[in-house]
C-alpha cells in the first residue's frame, strides 16, 4: 500500500473497489469453471475453442444466472495474449443470430449479427489491447477488446426442439482461426502464461476479492477515465498483478477491508432487485449492459445487472425486462397468488420476443411439468384475443385446458421474470411502447 490509511477510510474504499470489481469477478468465476478447470461440472472448452450447446436450457443448467430458452447458445473463451483470432461465420439465410463478445470489465464489444452486420457469411479479426499490427484485407471488420481474455457468446434462434438440427448445421460452420494461421505464416512466440486461482465464492466477498481482482487486471488494460480510481483503489492493496495475502494486513484493516467487502456485496445485492428504470413495475434490465461508453461510471448498476442477469445484450438488440414485482409493488410468489399479463399490445419486434421464468434467489429455470420455461410469439398454439391482445397466465398449477398454450408454469414460491425482446422496433427503443404490468389472477 502507498502510505497508512485508516480503517474507516480503507473499508469505504474497498466497498467501492468490491462494487466496481464484483461483475469482473462473476465474469472470471464463469471463465474459470468453463474453459480453465477441467475437473468443473460447468467446464465447455479450452480457451480458442467453441463449444456448442445442441438443446435448448432447462433447469439443469447452472453455470450462468438468467439464461435464455429462445437460442442455441455457442460459447468460446479466447486468450488474445498471443495473437489475434479470426472468427469466420458461414451464411445465416434469414435466421436471427447475434454475436455478443464481453470483455474482462463485463463491457460489451461492437456486435456482430443480424442487426449490425446482416445474416450473410462474415470473417472478423478479434484482437487484444496490446496488438499493433495491421489487419487482413479480406477480413469484414475488425474488434478490438480492453482486455487479452474474453467472452464471445453467440446465440442462434431456434424454434423449438424439432428445429435444433437445423441450428446445429450451422454451428458446424464457425470457425476460430489464429491470425499467423489464417494468413499461413508461422506463430509468434507464445504470451506468458497465466496463473489462474481456484475460485471461492466465500473468499470473493471477503478481503481476498482483491487477489482476484488484482489477477484479473493483469490482463486487463486500465482505461484512463479510471486511471485515478485505482489510484485511489492502490491505498488498500489493489493493483494489476500486485500480489495480495489478506492474512499479512494488521487485524484492524483486515477487519475493515472484509466489513467494506460484505458492504459492497449488500450494497449490490440491494440493487439488483430493481436495476434501471421501473415501468409498470417492470425493471429496464437492458440499462446494467451496454458498450464503456453507456456503461462509464456506472458501476452499482453494472454490478446489479450482472447479479441479476450476467451478459446481458445491449437494449438495442435485446430490449431486456425483469419482472419481481406485480401491479401492486408486492413481490411475485406463486404460493400466494396466481397471476395475468394482459398485452393490449404484444411487444413490436424485428425478431421475437420471450417471458422466461426464474425461481428465486438463484435466478435459473426450474422444473415443471410441460417442460416450458419460456412462452413468446413463437410458442405452438399461442392464443391471441380477437381484438389482437394477449392475456399470458402464470402460476404454479394449470389455469385449465383452454388456457394451457398460454401458461407458463411458475414454482410454488418467489419467482422472476425476464422479458427478452429481440431487435425491438424504435417505438421500443422511444419508449412508446410499454410493458403491460403482472396482476393479481386471485
Amino acid at each position: 500500500m502507498s502510505h497508512p490509511i485508516s480503517p474507516d477510510e480503507a473499508r469505504r474504499i474497498a466497498k467501492e473497489a468490491y462494487i466496481f470489481a464484483y461483475p469482473m469477478l462473476e465474469n472470471y468465476k464463469t471463465m474459470y469453471l468453463q474453459a480453465v478447470d477441467k475437473q468443473s461440472s460447468g467446464y465447455l472448452a479450452p480457451f480458442n475453442q467453441f463449444f456448442h450447446f445442441r438443446q435448448l436450457l432447462g433447469p439443469e443448467f447452472t453455470e450462468i444466472v438468467a439464461p435464455n430458452s429462445d437460442t442455441l447458445y455457442s460459447i468460446a473463451w479466447l486468450d488474445l495474449g498471443t495473437e489475434p483470432i479470426v472468427l469466420s461465420l458461414p451464411d445465416f439465410g434469414d435466421r436471427f443470430f447475434v454475436v455478443q463478445m464481453v470483455d474482462a470489465y463485463t463491457h460489451n464489444m461492437e456486435y456482430i449479427g443480424a442487426r449490425t452486420t446482416g445474416y450473410q457469411s462474415g470473417t472478423y479479426l478479434i484482437a487484444g489491447p496490446d496488438w499493433a499490427g495491421d489487419a487482413p484485407e479480406d477480413v469484414d471488420g475488425v474488434r478490438r477488446s480492453e482486455s487479452r481474455l474474453i467472452l464471445v457468446l453467440e446465440r442462434t434462434a431456434v424454434a423449438g426442439a424439432e428445429d435444433a438440427p437445423n441450428v446445429h448445421t450451422v454451428q458446424d460452420q464457425f470457425q476460430l482461426t489464429p491470425l499467423s494461421a489464417y494468413l499461413g505464416k508461422p506463430a509468434p512466440p507464445p504470451a506468458p502464461s497465466l496463473d489462474f486461482s481456484p475460485f471461492d465464492d466465500e473468499q470473493a466477498q471477503s478481503a481476498a476479492f482483491i487477489r482476484y481482482f488484482n489477477f484479473i487486471m493483469s490482463y486487463t488494460a486500465i482505461h484512463p477515465s479510471e486511471q485515478e480510481l485505482f489510484e485511489t483503489f492502490a491505498r488498500i492493496g489493489i493493483g494489476p498483478g500486485h500480489p495480495f495475502d489478506p492474512d499479512s494486513l494488521e487485524p484492524a484493516l483486515r477487519e475493515a477491508i472484509d466489513a467494506g467487502a460484505r458492504e459492497g456485496h449488500q450494497a449490490v445485492a440491494e440493487a439488483s432487485m430493481s436495476i434501471g428504470r421501473e415501468v409498470n413495475n417492470w425493471s429496464l434490465i437492458g440499462e446494467g449492459f451496454g458498450y464503456r461508453a453507456t456503461m462509464q461510471g456506472k458501476y452499482l448498476l453494472r454490478a446489479a445487472a450482472g447479479m441479476r442477469g450476467l451478459y446481458g445484450n445491449n437494449p438495442e438488440e435485446a430490449y431486456n425486462f425483469m419482472g419481481a414485482k406485480d401491479a401492486d409493488g408486492d413481490p411475485l410468489d406463486a404460493s400466494k397468488h396466481d397471476y395475468v399479463i394482459h398485452f393490449k399490445t404484444p411487444p413490436p419486434v424485428k425478431a421475437f420476443w420471450s417471458i422466461s421464468m426464474y425461481k428465486l434467489p438463484e435466478t435459473l429455470f426450474i422444473y415443471n411439468p410441460i417442460d416450458r420455461y419460456a412462452i413468446g410469439d413463437r410458442t405452438p398454439g399461442l392464443s391471441y384475443n380477437e381484438d389482437g391482445s394477449l392475456d399470458i397466465f402464470i402460476q404454479h398449477e394449470s389455469p385449465g385446458a383452454d388456457k394451457e398454450s398460454n401458461w407458463l408454469p411458475a414454482p410454488d414460491g418467489p419467482f422472476m421474470l425476464g422479458l427478452r425482446i429481440y431487435w425491438p422496433e424504435q417505438v421500443i427503443l422511444d419508449g412508446d411502447w410499454k410493458p403491460a404490468s403482472i396482476q393479481k389472477a386471485n
